[in-house]
């Protein structure tokens, strides 16, 4: 079974929500990925989603984009993403990794050689934004084959027809976005997102998990009462570029806030 679908089978028979952070790999330097991923662990997560740095991630915010531009000054590329991912399958073999991201760097490498390659580093999913399903008939059987599954993105402007054709072709979770607007955004109508998971909940049985805007324990709180899982990424990546230059200080603050926020979630 795929350490995704395993996890959401654990908390669903625990009655937990799922926690899921999203961090940028690389960022502020590859040396620190790996034990910032550990460092989430410890603070709660269930999942993690693991951005791969691209020049133009037309779907995220400020935060988001800078956090790509540090890694990119790196010379962050998709061969160091899955050694991170290898090197913390080292320690710990349970927690599910996602890569989220864009069509290109993947391409760049070869769809073939990257769903080689990313099993075989012990990834479980990928979500890659700019990818529809209606546009994943090359990529979606290979990321089958070696195991991987394919994540995709519903919108609160997704009409209920393509959501159906999302819902059909979605693997191990579905990745609701909260707000109309880029990571990062602001307010959170949790009445609103109540009832598109309901509907939602209509078409498939795989789990949903609300990501954007997100930002504290009050909001992680509140998304979870309605969601399988909240995802929070920009509250995160701006405790990692406040403290560049303090990578320990950055790791505390990580799991300080992951924690704030599963304790909220299991309160």
């Amino acid at each position: 079974m795929n350490r995704i679908d395993q996890r959401f089978a654990d908390l669903k028979e625990q009655e937990r929500t799922a926690l899921i952070p999203f961090i940028t790999a690389g960022d502020p330097a590859p040396e620190h990925t790996v034990g910032f991923m550990h460092a989430l662990v410890e603070a709660g997560a269930d999942v993690i989603e693991l951005g791969m740095p691209f020049s133009d991630p037309m779907a995220d915010g400020p935060v988001i984009q800078k956090a790509c531009e540090r890694a990119l000054k790196h010379n962050v590329r998709l061969t160091h993403i899955l050694a991170m991912v290898q090197e913390f399958r080292q320690q710990d073999n349970e927690t599910p990794v996602v890569l989220m991201g864009y069509l290109n760097p993947l391409e760049r490498m070869g769809l073939q050689a990257f769903a080689e390659q990313a099993s075989a580093s012990g990834v479980d999913g990928v979500l890659v934004v700019d990818m529809p399903p209606e546009e994943a008939d090359e990529i979606a059987p290979l990321f089958k084959e070696h195991h991987l599954h394919s994540i995709f993105l519903v919108a609160p402007t997704t009409s209920k027809e393509r959501a159906a054709t999302i819902c059909a072709h979605g693997e191990g979770y579905l990745y609701y976005v909260s707000l109309k607007g880029v990571t990062g955004a602001a307010t959170l109508d949790v009445t609103s997102i109540d009832r598109q998971l309901e509907s939602l909940r209509q078409l498939t049985s795989i789990p949903l998990c609300v990501g954007f805007g997100i930002r504290d324990g009050d909001t992680a709180a509140a998304v979870g009462k309605v969601a399988d899982g909240v995802v929070v990424g920009s509250a995160l990546v701006s405790r990692i570029a406040d403290n560049c230059e303090r990578p320990e200080r950055a790791s505390d603050e990580l799991k300080g806030l992951l924690s704030e926020m599963r304790h909220a979630l299991d309160a």
